[in-house]
């Protein structure tokens, strides 16, 4: 330790250098880690807020809510089976609205739920789901910065249904979209509409949303040969574009740890063959290979610490200074994750520095030492 210590005060501007490149990839790092998961959220933030276990989807549906019906029948069955207050339909539709009275078309989600059931919002403002009459719905509150305000009244571009918003919800959003919350009585509504007005069957829905073990999982699966039975995760999982957006943040994100690993496993290499007198000349009085090594890894180990405090912290002023509709998060679990990751790649790629102080012999580089 003693030795680390004393060469890092000796060279100061070089292991600088060398602090402020790690410095800038683990900020890095860090920053695509909070934009891959604000992203992921953003895209499926209702799916996840939601307290079921499973969704029960039509056969062939590729396990997304907007290529499913499910009708009544399938409904009835699963109350059978799981019971009535693990139960409960969930229609979806995505679609685009326009504020009464201005021209900015806004793309939305709309969702309609049982509002005494589990899978219905808190409302943040306004009024609750059960006080919602027909005509009436809740709004994601990201939609105030659009100017949506309690009172105003979103038109439904397709059907022409028009719709007053009297609460908001936080954090609903189903692929990048903002969710509005309709009561069943305006979901009847505008599903027994077209786009041109012309009658349609009614009594279906998007999913079945269940609270249910595996055992009751299992029996539903035999009850209802023909529909798909898929977990939550599956859900997310299957939302267009989710899977490709974070499969190319997540290669981003996994290449920025192997060029760190690179970058510090260069830089200190080449340091450490500047030292090979140095280091012979230490093995010649004595100094053991294991303290050698300690030092080095030692070296690593301060500067990687030091470079990850300095970008959490620019992390958390940059994440401060965004606007509200950034999609970023870094919760704790994950810096600290992220964190330990980048220390763990950090001293892996010291090990080719070891490795070479390990195969220093002591009379030759003292023979070179002498020419």
């Amino acid at each position: 330790m003693f030795l680390a210590i004393r060469e890092l005060r000796h060279a100061k501007a070089r292991y600088a250098l060398i602090a402020v490149i790690m410095e800038l990839v683990a900020f890095l790092v860090l920053f695509v880690t909070g934009l891959a998961q604000g992203l992921a959220y953003d895209s499926a933030a209702a799916v996840k807020n939601m307290k079921a276990t499973h969704f029960i989807l039509e056969e062939h549906s590729d396990k997304r809510f907007t290529r499913s019906q499910i009708g009544d029948e399938a409904l009835e069955t699963a109350r059978q089976i799981a019971g009535a207050g693990n139960v409960t339909p969930l229609s979806l539709k995505m679609t685009t609205v326009v504020p009464e009275g201005g021209s900015t078309k806004l793309d939305v989600t709309l969702l309609a739920v049982d509002p005494s059931m589990w899978l219905a919002p808190a409302a943040t403002e306004g009024l609750s789901p059960s006080a919602l009459a027909k005509g009436e719905i809740l709004a994601d509150d990201s939609l105030q910065e659009s100017g949506v305000k309690l009172g105003s009244v979103l038109k439904d571009q397709a059907s022409g249904l028009m719709w007053t918003v009297r609460g908001f919800v936080r954090n609903e959003s189903f692929s990048h979209t903002p969710v509005v919350f309709l009561p069943p009585q305006s979901w009847t509504e505008l599903n027994a509409l077209s786009a041109r007005g012309t009658p349609q069957a009614g009594g279906q829905y998007n999913a079945v949303a269940v609270q249910a073990p595996g055992e009751t999982v299992d029996q539903l699966v035999k009850a209802l040969p023909h529909a798909e039975i898929i977990t939550k995760a599956e859900a997310v999982s299957a939302i267009p574009g989710y899977k490709e957006e974070q499969g190319s943040l997540l290669m981003m994100i996994a290449f920025l740890y192997i060029i760190s690993a690179f970058v510090l496993a260069v830089f200190f290499y080449v340091i450490t063959i500047q030292k090979t007198v140095q280091f012979g000349i230490l093995k010649a009085v004595g100094a053991r290979t294991r303290y050698l090594a300690q030092s080095v890894a030692l070296q690593v180990l301060v500067l990687s610490a030091g470079s990850l405090a300095a970008s959490v912290l620019l992390v958390k002023l940059l994440q401060a200074a965004l606007p509200g509709s950034m999609p970023f998060q870094l919760g704790t679990s994950t810096l600290v994750l992220t964190c330990l990751a980048f220390m763990a790649i950090s001293m892996a790629g010291s090990l080719v520095s070891v490795w070479k102080v390990a195969k220093i012999d002591a009379l030759d580089a003292i023979g070179r030492a002498a020419a």
